[in-house]
């Protein structure tokens, strides 16, 4: 039964309903790659293995009973540990809040076990889902930064500990971990899953997602968590049309990175054409960091203020240049997302998605940071769908490609991934 946690989550599902796999098992399973991985890799905050096999073999018993299964009866799924957890401690990756204990789940939490998941654990988040890095290691190479601030999920999936895990993104926080670390992750549109009962750092960003190991995995946990059908939907029966967007920050990205994208658009020139953003996206570059620096200094600062020995000189920092944001300033960065949005418009009528990096490169050497977002600045901002897919390599480390859909079109960016991920691997 071992060699079942490498799969996919819905290939896991195929099995445990075809009885040829126990949720037990399955966790079992899980368990013991944990036990022989993690110390190396840290991916885990808060495990409790006992609760999860308790868990599981409810799991089981509900299916030997004949009684009716959710969308991930018995398959477990780590949770970032922003995110409340009546049953386990909820940390938010800083000891000013070690021990914390919530009263009640998450919403989210409440609807993966009313769908049947097993909750195997909390795993790692950098300081208060910012930059303060955890203990977390990439997988793919222990020397390099799984990313942030969803680090444990990002490395927990792509290590095989768990097939499914939630990740939060107020800035690059899904997107950039899941590039570095070579999984799947999706940021879904902006409100698409319900925020109670996780650290809020910036209301008009903060964005709940995951990961997962394909397309289709992330359709199945996007349903479970939003509460929406989200099945990959058929596309037109012709080649994709992808535009190839060069972000105003691109000269930041590595050049190695550079390079690899545009390789891919010059192996696939009948599906990838570059096309410029309109020019009214020149001086974006500091919307997001606004928005974002002003609600930590709102949201954090009591915590700062309280705590202010065990929270660290970088966020002190940014709460200090948030509190710069004059109102003005926030309302006018806020003003500006529609309009951006609207100017997209071009772009969706005359291509299925946009093709842009994940991240500035592959995941930098050193742990005592988490890397640039600089990447997903603009697509959080804009509270669009995206997803970073597995794609590239740069000396044999993961390079994440990002697809961006239009708001409310997520099944059908999860099907573009999909669809991209065969035809781009394959040329």
């Amino acid at each position: 039964m071992k060699d079942f946690y490498p799969l996919t989550a819905t290939a896991l599902r195929t099995e445990l309903n075809a009885g040829r796999l126990s949720s037990v098992d399955l966790v079992t399973a899980c368990l013991s790659r944990i036990a022989e991985r993690d110390d190396a890799i840290g991916a885990w905050a808060q495990l409790e293995p006992e609760l999860a096999l308790a868990e599981a073999r409810a799991a089981d018993a509900a299916r030997a009973a004949g009684k009716s299964l959710g969308a991930l009866h018995g398959i477990p799924v780590g949770i970032k540990d922003i995110i409340d957890t009546a049953d386990l401690p909820t940390e938010y990756g800083t000891p000013a809040f070690a021990g914390r204990r919530p009263t009640a789940d998450a919403e989210v939490v409440r609807r993966l076990k009313a769908a049947g998941a097993v909750i195997l654990g909390k795993t790692v988040t950098t300081e208060l889902a910012f930059y303060g890095p955890g203990k977390t290691r990439n997988p793919a190479d222990l020397e390099r930064t799984p990313g942030g601030s969803s680090s444990g999920s990002a490395a927990a999936v792509a290590d095989f500990h768990v097939p499914l895990a939630l990740g939060s993104q107020t800035a690059g926080s899904i997107i950039r971990p899941a590039s570095y670390c070579g999984v799947f992750g999706f940021k879904p549109t902006f409100g698409a899953v319900p925020l109670q009962g996780v650290l809020a750092q910036s209301a008009p960003l903060d964005t709940l997602g995951g990961y997962a190991r394909s397309a289709a995995d992330l359709a199945l946990l996007t349903a479970v968590l939003s509460g929406q059908s989200c099945e990959l939907q058929p596309l037109p029966d012709r080649p994709l049309r992808l535009a190839f967007v060069k972000t105003p920050i691109w000269p930041q990205g590595d050049s190695a990175m550079r390079d690899a994208f545009e390789r891919l658009a010059l192996r696939n020139p009948t599906l990838i054409t570059e096309v410029a953003l309109p020019s009214v996206f020149d001086d974006t570059g500091g919307l997001q960091r606004a928005v974002q620096f002003h609600d930590i200094a709102a949201n954090y600062g009591g915590i700062i203020e309280k705590h202010g020995s065990l929270i660290s000189a970088k966020l002190k920092e940014v709460a200090a240049e948030g509190r710069m944001v004059s109102t003005a300033d926030y309302e006018a960065a806020l003003a500006r997302r529609d309009p951006l949005y609207r100017a997209l418009a071009p772009i969706f009528a005359d291509f299925d998605a946009i093709l842009t990096p994940a991240s500035q490169g592959v995941a930098p050497l050193g742990l005592s940071a988490t890397g640039s977002p600089m990447f997903n600045f603009l697509w959080t901002y804009l509270g669009v769908p995206a997803v970073s897919v597995p794609l590239l390599q740069v000396e044999r480390l993961p390079l994440g490609v990002q697809f961006i859909g239009r708001r409310g079109d997520d099944a059908r960016l999860l099907a573009i991934a999909d669809a991209a991920m065969c035809s781009l691997k394959s040329s």
